[in-house]
């Protein structure tokens, strides 16, 4: 008994017993919790014909708002689809064709060189050609990374009309938390592609 009284007295034996004690108390492997993220509620999928007065109509999304672009007052036929709720906005820039090669040429390269300027963070795209169910020619783009934009398209009947389409979010928040919202919206245009009409 003096012998384990004495043993108690010994500040650095005691501190030892103590860790082995804890150390067996704690029983499986512990692994930290990875990094959450927000819980993002997506609407109700529903969509709508555009009622408005343009030389282009499609179906797009109940859930947003159909607004004139404040970008550039002078375009009549620039408008945004304000997702407000999921603080996004497709951009809409239409451009008469009028039958110039020329015309059609240069709208074609500033649509791609406004894509591939965003390769700098972009650390993939993928881009599909494809024909939208009236015929037309259309080219999408999706890319992955910090981007301002992750999802652009343009359809065109090569003689009359051209539409570019580009998601931009009103947000810092990182990309991959915005993923759900992403792809939510993805669908949305695919569909707004396939259900487009040129009314020249």
């Amino acid at each position: 008994m003096d012998f384990l009284s004495n043993q108690f007295k010994n500040p650095a034996l005691v501190t030892f017993g103590m860790m082995l004690l804890f150390l067996g108390a704690c029983g499986g492997d512990y692994l930290p919790k990875p990094a959450g993220y927000n819980r993002i509620d997506l609407p109700k999928r529903d969509f709508v014909a555009l009622a408005k007065d343009l030389p282009y109509n499609f179906q797009h999304s109940r859930n947003a708002i159909v607004e004139r672009d404040s970008f550039n007052l002078q375009e009549k036929t620039w408008i945004n689809l304000n997702y407000t709720g999921l603080d996004a906005k497709v951009h809409l820039t239409y451009k008469a064709v009028n039958g110039s090669e020329e015309l059609l040429k240069s709208y074609l390269d500033d649509a791609l060189s406004l894509t591939f300027k965003h390769q700098v963070k972009a650390y993939g795209i993928d881009e599909s050609v494809l024909l939208t169910p009236k015929g037309y020619t259309g080219f999408v783009t999706e890319l992955s990374g910090e981007v301002p934009t992750q999802f652009q398209f343009f359809v065109t009947d090569s003689t009359k009309n051209f539409l570019r389409g580009a998601l931009y979010f009103q947000t810092a928040v990182k990309n991959d938390s915005l993923a759900p919202i992403i792809e939510y919206i993805k669908i949305d245009m695919m569909h707004l592609i396939n259900t487009l009409s040129f009314e020249l």
